[in-house]
Order: structure tokens, then sequence, then C-alpha cells
């Protein structure tokens, strides 16, 4: 990078990653900036995650492991004080409790609002909300260039991209049915307004946490009709639960990261069987792995990582990104009383049948429903993401998919490294886009460091601050 601090940089995304970019970044300046926050369809500070309006949609991780800051672990509990709700909550309920979405969001955009008068009174940092899409960037010498839908283009030394996970990916038979009543393509959008009423049927695709938060907007609004969930393993997510002390993982002798994917997966059974003989959880494993899984992955061969990701990464996913007690609970209920069914299969394609729409398994069904909403979760393959900016990106040589094909490919520092190897004079990332050289990429505990990282290499620093604490979890 030049050795001239950048004054101007666009950050393309308004989630958590965006805007806890910007924040660090008006922290850490000393000179003056001007930010420009490009973010279309949801507030800035909300994105996908926070951006529900649904009160009943909650955090999958406790109040005492939010906050947005790396070295301040109990921010976002001491925020969480000057709401009416929670101001004379105990300490030990509040430090537990799962907090609503949407409330998070209002946090984030405090934080960013908070941040932007305190320089503004120094003017020392200036930041632009831009309200359209990002679809293009072009670099020029030290510079770059940002074309936007409006037809606008923005001029700018660095770009930083944050643009969050992907679409979920097309099913076949899903081209002809864009205009179908029947058929949901983005799960993110309120589709709980074209329900049918009076009951009927609706069919999740995919059985993970958006699914997980359609059920409970289905309960909440009181609709009485049927759910099928499907998917491969037919795996809904597990419940956070109440641990235990487990020294003896992992070994005090052994590096995790020295070891290949097979002796690792032996490793961690031999311990999981343990954990099983004194009725405990063996997910405990998972959690111990947390603050040594990106080294893990960063060792592992190209091919280690794809047998992983076709053999273990589906239990991983389930075991690892587990939902609040009392959302299992209604989830669990919903089976229970029959409202709610899940099918073990495979999608092979989805077709119109009228004003419903017939989904197509490898094995058992087929199944109709009134509403079906496609939640298979985000793109994995990074070459085919439907992003009309990445894939431009992608043209143009600006980025390169990693060894997996799972996101963009950077440097240590977050630079982008280019088709050839070099890296980037203008362009960052972070967040979602790093799963294939990160794994562990989505969750606030990364997100919050990667933000200040990415500051920290615009700004050209190396800032001394406490590492991530590794605490010992009483309910994982």
């Amino acid at each position: 990078m030049s050795e001239s601090i950048p004054t101007r940089i666009a950050i393309i995304g308004g989630g958590f990653s965006g805007v806890m970019t910007a924040v660090n970044l008006t922290r850490l300046a000393k000179r003056p900036l001007h930010l420009m926050i490009i973010n279309h369809q949801r507030p800035t500070g909300r994105g996908v995650a926070y951006g529900t309006r649904r009160v009943e949609h909650l955090l999958n991780v406790a109040a005492r492991n939010m906050s947005a800051f790396p070295d301040q672990p109990d921010h976002f509990l001491q925020w969480l004080r000057s709401r009416s709700e929670y101001d004379d909550m105990p300490e030990r309920e509040l430090r537990e409790k799962f907090i609503p979405r949407m409330i998070y969001g209002d946090y984030l955009r405090s934080i960013l609002q908070h941040h932007l008068q305190a320089n503004r009174a120094e003017s020392r940092v200036q930041t632009e909300f831009v309200d359209a899409e990002a679809v293009d960037a072009e670099v020029h010498g030290e510079g770059a260039r940002v074309h936007l839908s409006n037809c606008e283009r923005l001029d700018v030394e660095r770009i930083v991209l944050a643009t969050g996970n992907e679409a979920p990916a097309e099913m076949a038979g899903a081209e002809a049915l864009h205009d179908h009543p029947g058929w949901i393509s983005n799960p993110w959008l309120p589709w709980y307004e074209k329900l049918p009423s009076g009951g009927g049927t609706v069919v999740m695709l995919g059985t993970g946490l958006t699914t997980i938060d359609a059920i409970i907007t289905l309960r909440a609004i009181g609709w009485q009709g049927e759910v099928h969930a499907v998917s491969r393993h037919g795996w809904l997510p597990k419940s956070h639960f109440r641990g235990m002390e487990y020294p003896d993982f992992p070994p005090a002798d052994i590096d995790l990261a020295t070891m290949g994917l097979t002796e690792l997966v032996a490793l961690m059974q031999v311990h999981c069987a343990r954990l099983r003989e004194v009725d405990a959880n063996p997910a405990i494993i998972v959690d111990k792995l947390r603050p040594h899984t990106q080294r893990i992955w960063a060792s592992f061969s190209v091919e280690e990582r794809l047998t992983f990701a076709q053999n273990y990464a589906a239990r991983w996913n389930v075991l690892r990104h587990r939902i609040a007690p009392e959302i299992h609970a209604q989830v669990a209920s919903a089976q229970l009383t029959g409202q709610l069914t899940i099918h073990a299969a495979r999608i092979e394609r989805v077709e119109a049948a009228g004003e419903r729409v017939k989904v197509h398994l490898d094995h058992g069904g087929p199944l109709e429903g009134d509403l079906v909403i496609n939640a298979t979760g985000p793109q994995t393959r990074f070459s085919a993401t439907r992003s009309v900016l990445l894939q431009n990106l992608l043209r143009r040589g600006l980025i390169a998919p990693d060894a997996m094909d799972m996101g963009v490919s950077i440097d240590e520092d977050h630079t982008i490294l280019l088709p050839d190897g070099s890296r980037s004079a203008q362009v960052l990332a972070l967040g979602p886009l790093l799963r294939g050289t990160l794994w562990e990429t989505i969750a606030v505990p990364e997100l919050r460091g990667q933000a200040r990282r990415v500051a920290e290499t615009l700004l050209q620093q190396t800032v001394r601050h406490a590492p991530e604490p590794v605490m010992m979890e009483f309910m994982i």
C-alpha cells in the first residue's frame, strides 16, 4: 500500500462489518478522512442479520459475548443498561439473556452515531451515507472509482468490501418462478405478508437458522397451517446448554494446528465419547475448539478443507451455530404438535403447480406448498455469486476466488490478492467473503476483530490492544 494515508474510503456494505470498520476508522484516525458507507435496502447498521422488525427473532449468542469492541467485552451489556427494559435486570440474568436482534441493530446504529458526532466535533472524520447499490468498480494508479446503481460514480483511494452473506443459490427450476406468488427466493424479505389466509402449507427449503426464524414468526402471528422443512440431513440447530469444566481438551501437549484432519477428527471422537460417558454434551468439544479454529483451518491442505466441507461441515454447523433455549423449545413444540414436519432428502427441483409450488425430492414427496421459501443458506461457490458488483470485480480481475472458491483471496492484513497473487493497491475485504480463508468469519467475536484489523491496515497502524478473551462458557 502507499505510504500516504488514504483520505477517501468507500465502505461497501452497511451491516456489522461495514459499520464497525467505519467506527474503528473514526476511533483510530489521526488525520482527516472522508468515509462513504454505500448501503441499500436496509438502514445502515442493520444489514440482513439485524434488519428484522420481528421482536421474536433473538440473537443466537448470549448478551455477554456480543460487544462490538474486542477491547471492551462489557460494552453491549453497559449499553443495554440504558434501555428501560434492562436497566434493573440482575447482572447474572442480563449476561445470559438472548436479546432481540432488532435491539442489537439499535446498538450498532447508536455506536455509529456516537462516534460520528464525536469526530464531527473535532472535524477529523467526515462520513457520507450513500443510499445506492455499488455495481462495479475500476482502479487507476493509486485510486479507484465506484459505480453506483443510480449511475453516480465515487472517486476514492481505497475500497472495503463488507458485502455480508451471499443470497441463497438458485434452485433448479426456480428461473421459471420469479413472478410466481407462491415462490420466495429471498427469505430475508417480509414473506409472511404473502401467507395464505386460514392456514395452508408452507415448505421451507433448508433446516438452518433462517428456517428457525420463519417457524418462530409463524407461531408468533398465530398461523395455523402446516410447515414442512427439508434438507439433505434433516438436522435442525441445537440449543445452547449449560456447560461444564472440561480441561482435558485440547490436550496441553498437542498443538492442534499441527494435526491433519484425520488425526484431529480421531482426537475429537475420543473426547466426545468421554463426555457422553459422563452424560455431558459432546458439543463442548466444538466450543473448546473455537479459539483455535482459524489457525487449524489455515494449516489444512486444500484437499483437507474440501474433505471437511463435504463430510463434516453440516454436522459442525449444527453443533457450532446453536440457538436460544426458548427458541429451541418453540421449535420442539411445533414438532410435537404436528405443525412442523422435517424431511431428510435432497431437493431436485421446484416447479409451478397452479397457484402452489411443487418441490421434487430425491426420495419421498413431492411436497406442495402455498408458499415455498428458499432458505438453503448463502451461496457458497463464490465464482457463481449472484452479486452484480462481485461478478464485475471478478471480470475485471480486481478480486480472485480463494483456493476453496468460497470467497475472495486475501493477504493476512485483509488486502485483496489479485489473480496473479500480487496485493491490490486499493481493495480490502472482511466478513463472510473470507469463509474459504478463515472458515470462522460470520460471528461477532470474529467480525469485530476483523473490522479493527481492516481499519489498522487502512491507516497503516499497528495498534496494540488486548487479544480476544477466551472465556470459559457457563452457557454454551
